[in-house]
């Protein structure tokens, strides 16, 4: 990892998803062109072309959502962190800045289903959070953690027990890490 700057992504999108937001990509482009090949004035025409104007956006929505990814880019040199949805080459986010670095915590929030996700916050300015990285493995929650707090130089904290907060001991895990492998 760069040391001055991190990326925190979720995990890639099935390949199955983009073979499906392609085809319905393509079908607001076919909708689109055939709306303006046979566009005239007539009252009709606008009842009709105004049915395809309401599927459009549910299309392009549902392709967003099947081939769309979050990343977190912080810039540890000027203190700045930008969430961005990333749709292709395209990237939409912000550049927000961070003063002061707290720790990193680990914790998990419960599903409907019954399950868990585990959540990554970046801690800062005594009180504030930014979420970096949800998922439900608690392997890459708790890597995704350390790793951050070992570029920005803080503690890490593991929360996935209510009520019975820990703070790892880093250096104790590289230990355990080097001895694994030697071994």
């Amino acid at each position: 990892m760069d040391k001055k700057h991190i990326i925190v992504s979720e995990t890639p999108r099935p390949f199955w998803q983009l073979p499906i937001a392609a085809l319905l990509f393509t079908a607001v482009i076919y909708m689109v062109i055939k709306d303006l090949y046979y566009f005239n004035w007539s009252n009709n025409y606008f009842r009709y072309m105004s049915a395809d104007m309401q599927i459009i956006p549910f299309f392009i929505a549902a392709g967003i959502a099947l081939c769309s990814r979050k990343k977190i880019y912080v810039d540890i040199e000027n203190s700045k962190f930008k969430p961005t949805l990333e749709v292709g080459s395209l990237k939409f986010g912000k550049w927000k800045t961070i003063h002061n670095y707290e720790y990193v915590s680990v914790f998990h929030q419960p599903l409907t289903s019954g399950d868990y996700t585990f959540e990554v916050n970046l801690w800062y300015d005594k009180n504030k959070h930014f979420e970096l990285y949800s998922q439900n493995s608690f392997e890459d929650a708790m890597s995704i953690g350390y790793d951050l707090s070992e570029q920005l130089n803080i503690n890490l904290l593991d929360a996935t027990i209510p009520n019975d907060f820990k703070w790892i001991d880093k250096e104790a895990l590289k230990r355990g890490a080097s001895e694994t492998k030697k071994a």
